[in-house]
């Protein structure tokens, strides 16, 4: 170990004591933490820093983009990697080991605004043509995909879809989100169309007689999982040619991206997505930029 990594990992120990006997977290809590804490230790060590005082907020926020980009982690983890830090930074003020507080004006990783990537309609018309529904799985491959775009589900909505929840005669679909919340989304005829050629004509063949409330299916007649559903997407993506990171939530937000760009007004796309905040939903009035242009170009003054 470097006098970087062994700084920085005494001063992390010195904070886990204070964890464990000043504030009374949870076991779990504090083995998290010090993972997190040691880690970026290391990530210190690899250029000679030699006291934990060089420890700056360009460094640190060089360290929250090393996690995104190198290393792949999710927006919640590196808000959690963030907060580790912040409590050892305050504690190594409350030391007097650091003069200030650099970690004052470090946002959050959880208002990132990342801009989804959208298909645009000939992209979708053309994955969702990709099933040959003569192959075996064919007419289930065409409706799930069908059913991901046409609804703006999430992959999770979808994988827990029953029977029970499809009403064909109103023409929508019963979804649970995020926290169960319970909402109806309008599905277009010709889509349920699609799902009920698969419920009727292929699904019955995969149960082989044996029960089962799910929609979706396997080979071997057990319900669909999620990562299932990303493999048949990635199947048809790469079959049509389209960019490699096309995933199951590029098909909801492509169906929110179109909406909007059809005229929809934002609160019926909040609706039909499940968002609890309309900011969540906003996001998707920046994607089409032809939109924005067109409503620019009609209301704009000097347009």
């Amino acid at each position: 170990m470097n006098s970087i990594q062994a700084t920085i990992a005494g001063t992390v120990e010195q904070f886990i004591d204070y964890l464990q006997v000043e504030c009374g977290l949870s076991p779990n809590t504090i083995l998290a933490y010090r993972t997190d804490l040691l880690k970026f230790g290391r990530f210190l060590g690899d250029e000679p820093i030699a006291e934990p005082e060089l420890v700056t907020a360009d460094r640190i926020a060089d360290y929250l983009v090393y996690l995104t980009r190198e290393c792949g982690l999710a927006t919640p983890s590196i808000s959690r990697n963030l907060v580790a830090i912040r409590m050892l930074v305050r504690f190594l003020v409350m030391e007097n080991i650091l003069p200030r507080d650099v970690t004052t004006h470090l946002d959050s990783p959880r208002i990132w605004q990342t801009l989804p990537e959208v298909l645009d309609r000939r992209q979708v018309e053309a994955l969702l043509a990709a099933p040959d529904p003569g192959q075996r799985m064919g007419r289930r491959d065409r409706a799930l995909l069908a059913t991901l775009y046409a609804t703006g589900t999430r992959a999770s909505e979808v994988v827990h879809l029953k029977l029970a929840d499809i009403n064909f005669d109103y023409g929508y679909l019963r979804c649970f989100g995020k926290g169960s919340k319970e909402r109806l989304v309008p599905m277009a005829q010709p889509d349920l169309q699609t799902l009920g050629r698969y419920i009727t004509e292929e699904r019955s063949w995969l149960l082989r007689g044996k029960p089962s409330s799910y929609v979706f299916l396997t080979r071997s007649g057990a319900p669909l999982t999620r990562e299932s559903l990303w493999r048949i997407v990635k199947k048809y993506v790469r079959q049509v040619g389209l960019p490699v990171d096309v995933s199951p939530h590029t098909l909801r937000h492509s169906f929110a991206t179109h909406l909007l760009a059809g005229g929809a007004d934002l609160r019926s796309v909040q609706e039909m997505l499940g968002h609890v905040n309309i900011a969540t939903t906003q996001i998707y009035t920046h994607v089409d930029s032809g939109r924005l242009k067109a409503i620019h170009k009609q209301f704009h003054p000097r347009a």
